[in-house]
């Protein structure tokens, strides 16, 4: 599965989200170690945290 990284790498202070990908600095770490399933949670988050985070 391929990465969410579109990138743009900055990780907003406020949130601890990545401004591009909207992952954890953990999870970006994580990401090439994860298994199918677990990447898939990881994009559920994404698409609640997109909306709720501020550029």
């Amino acid at each position: 599965m391929p990465s969410p990284c579109i990138n743009w790498c900055d990780i907003n202070p406020d949130s601890g989200f990545c401004r591009g990908c909207y992952r954890t600095l953990t999870e970006i770490a994580d990401w090439s170690e994860l298994s199918h399933s677990d990447k898939l949670e990881v994009l559920a988050k994404l698409n609640v945290r997109k909306p709720q985070t501020t550029q």
